[in-house]
């Protein structure tokens, strides 16, 4: 684990990194959608740790621990439990909900003893009288049962020794390691793929084919398509409901002129307990949905068309496996496609299809624009998150309880025992804490800069 400091001044660098790649114009190619970004699911803005209670980390100190409320954009709420103990978690954040294949879980062995823990485990069972009975404690309450859970899973997610100060919620912890199963992941709220399909005008692009756990999902062209282009499905009747497994196409008539359009998909569900979210901008600590009411998913996909010449479709996934992003790029055109990504150039031959590896560190943002023919332009945002942090010393130090918006406050899953502000008093592990190191710094440099200057024009004065 870097500490506050160090992980300030190494995200600093990154991003001044990921800014002169973006300068340098690493990647110029067409593409309508960014599969890491767009292919769906829950989209939910990190609050604060409402129900927990004291957990002691060996060789660390002692915490509380316990449940993070999210609200989903654009309705719903949900509950999530730490999966990554050292890295601080920051309220007020976007957060994504993704596989486990582009989150830390991607190479847990006990990731699936994890989804057990939380559906053998409050909140999903809130019969605590019933569940003290069966770990052979005597009373439980949501707080300590919050934090016995917590405990339980940071043990499989990162081998952390972690005891509840609580001695009924010990033996819900000790229940929970000892008896926890390997589960299957759970399936995604809502995904479409692929997320990008090109072609030519007078044919049916596609299919875009959606994946969701609700009865149905509406589909919709997003405004600014250009006249005459539909959504059908198959068998080229138009389509505005699908269910799960269902297939949209793009009916683009003859003699549209070269362009893109974009369809919507929303559906209206529970996300499965189980899902991992990861941050959308900044990095911040990993969690897993534990409890959810009834959310508002969506999810988008573009396309493509042209008379001749190349026409490409691009897409991009984070690849924990391989530490990078891949970026995908086809050409359903009649002429080569040719892009340059990080100094290569890419040729992509009609009709033919390659994906490329972009290697990033770990905790490292990208932020990078495509464009291409007929004036496409996609950006492609995220930071790449697949460890959890390493294992370091757990600060002590507090945040105000009403952090600014641009200086959110951080936690590891809890506060520090001492506070007496409820979820607001956080601990902090994350990079926010840094902005007044590095603005103590800029400010010692002008005033450095200042006193040279005023020493100069002296020192010339005297001379005249």
């Amino acid at each position: 684990m870097f500490s506050v400091r160090r992980r300030g001044v190494a995200r600093l660098a990154a991003a001044t990194v990921v800014s002169g790649l973006v300068a340098a114009g690493a990647i110029a190619i067409a593409g309508p959608a960014a599969a890491d970004e767009g292919t769906g699911g829950a989209t939910a803005t990190l609050g604060e740790l409402t129900v927990f209670d004291a957990v002691k980390i060996k060789g660390k100190g002692q915490y509380n621990a316990g449940l993070f409320t999210m609200q989903v954009t654009p309705g719903g709420s949900l509950q999530t439990y730490c999966i990554d103990l050292y890295t601080g978690a920051k309220t007020g954040q976007e957060y994504k909900e993704v596989g486990w294949d582009q989150s830390s879980l991607h190479n847990n062995e006990n990731a699936g003893k994890i989804r057990w823990i939380l559906q053998n485990s409050y909140p999903q069972v809130n019969d605590l009288d019933a569940l003290a009975k069966k770990v052979g404690a005597k009373k439980l309450t949501e707080k300590t049962a919050a934090a016995a859970t917590q405990a339980a899973i940071w043990h499989f997610s990162d081998n952390a020794d972690a005891t509840p100060v609580n001695k009924n919620a010990q033996k819900l912890t000790e229940y929970l390691e000892k008896n926890a199963e390997n589960l299957a992941e759970p399936k995604p709220s809502l995904s479409v793929s692929p997320t990008s399909v090109a072609g030519k005008s007078g044919e049916r692009l596609g299919p875009v084919t959606v994946d969701t756990n609700a009865a149905s999902a509406e589909v919709s062209l997003v405004p600014g398509a250009p006249a005459g282009v539909k959504l059908v499905d198959k068998d080229g009747k138009p389509v505005t409901t699908v269910a799960n497994g269902g297939q949209v196409f793009f009916d683009v008539p003859a003699g549209t002129p070269d362009g893109a359009a974009e369809l919507a998909v929303k559906a209206d569900t529970t996300v499965p307990i189980g899902r991992a979210f990861v941050s959308t901008k900044v990095k911040s600590q990993t969690l897993i949905l534990a409890g959810t009411s009834t959310s508002s998913v969506t999810a988008k996909a573009g396309a493509s068309w042209a008379k001749k010449g190349a026409i490409p479709a691009v897409t991009a996934e984070k690849n924990c496996a391989k530490g990078g992003l891949d970026v995908t790029a086809s050409n359903e055109g009649d002429e080569d496609f040719t892009f340059e990504l990080k100094g290569k150039k890419v040729t992509i031959g009609a009709g033919k299809s390659e994906t490329v590896t972009v290697p990033l560190a770990e905790d490292e943002a990208y932020d990078f624009t495509i464009t291409g023919p007929n004036g496409f332009e996609k950006n492609f945002k995220g930071v790449l998150d697949c460890k959890t942090a390493t294992p370091g010393p757990l600060p002590t130090e507090t945040p105000s309880t009403e952090p600014s918006p641009s200086t959110p406050a951080t936690t590891t899953g809890g506060s520090t025992t001492g506070s007496t502000t409820g979820g607001g008093d956080l601990a902090e592990t994350g990079s926010s804490n840094a902005t007044p190191m590095i603005a103590g710094i800029a400010a010692l440099l002008v005033v450095l800069g200042g006193g040279a200057v005023f020493f100069l024009r002296k020192k010339k004065t005297a001379g005249q």
